[in-house]
């Protein structure tokens, strides 16, 4: 109840585009699983070295951490949280949240456990020995809550998707492709296409994985669609080609459109079926 001078507290629903939120989290899972490989390949080795190597790791996971909050708060706040099942992923993303929130508290520890060079070599030498185990396990306990961060992010980026399939009241309008323009993005999406750039004139070439090329038109108009992406890897010659969660989706959609029906099962006509019921009898 609210009284008369009190500001009523309202929220709005955000309108979010649900298949960019998910490739996002794509990107996210991605990102947090380049620093959780960086971080598995260091070797404890106390001392002003380790300082150095766990300081940039530290500020990493915590602007990962904000953008993971970004995504949970966006998601909560939009239409994404009346798509039956959308509480089931947003659980899972505030769980990344306390994942890599502890990845980072860990990381933390082996900085507080790291013992600082002084000009005394044989005291630092002990302090190194004792120090050297209990930072292996805090840096091996950093890896394993990323690595949940990693799964976690993916999960929750194929379920956005898998709820919107399971629900297509939900689903946002997606583009119209003529024939030539979805078995395009068919051949995109079986992986392994590529944009070759020329040198001169700014020409370019796009080869499918199989090798046949996929014409300017239909790929132009997926690039105009964001239906499909060019990851920032590569070279500014050759670029991979991948198929974005709209992409999928409209993939998806096509296929569940085309996908024939099973006839019912055939019975037989009554007078058939009572002639060969008194047959048996």
């Amino acid at each position: 109840m609210t009284y008369s001078g009190e500001p009523a507290i309202t929220t709005s629903i955000r309108q979010l585009d649900l298949p960019e939120q998910a490739d996002r989290l794509q990107q996210l899972g991605t990102d947090f699983a380049s620093l959780k490989n960086d971080i598995s390949v260091l070797t404890a080795h106390p001392g002003s070295e380790l300082l150095e190597q766990l300081t940039p790791k530290i500020r990493q996971t915590h602007r990962l951490i904000g953008r993971t909050l970004e995504r949970l708060a966006e998601l909560g706040t939009s239409q994404y949280t009346a798509v039956p099942g959308s509480s089931a992923s947003l659980a899972v993303l505030s769980s990344v949240v306390e994942s890599a929130s502890k990845a980072a508290a860990s990381l933390a520890s082996a900085i507080a456990a790291n013992p600082l060079d002084t000009a005394d070599e044989v005291d630092n030498e002990a302090r190194r020995s004792s120090a050297g185990p209990r930072q292996a396990e805090l840096l091996t306990e950093a890896t394993r809550l990323l690595d949940l961060s990693v799964t976690g992010c993916h999960y929750v980026a194929g379920g956005v998707l898998r709820n919107l399939r399971a629900h297509p009241a939900h689903m946002p309008l997606l583009p119209r492709l003529t024939g030539a323009q979805y078995t395009a993005l068919e051949k995109i999406g079986e992986g392994g296409t590529r944009v070759f750039r020329s040198l001169r004139g700014g020409r370019q070439t796009v080869r499918a994985g199989d090798g046949s090329t996929i014409y300017a038109k239909p790929f132009a108009v997926l690039t105009e669609t964001r239906l499909i992406r060019f990851p920032p890897s590569g070279t500014p010659l050759v670029l991979d080609v991948t198929v974005t969660a709209a992409g999928q989706l409209v993939l998806d959609m096509h296929k569940r459109a085309h996908t024939p029906t099973p006839a019912p099962p055939k019975t037989m006509p009554a007078a058939t079926a009572a002639a060969a019921a008194g047959h048996r009898r």
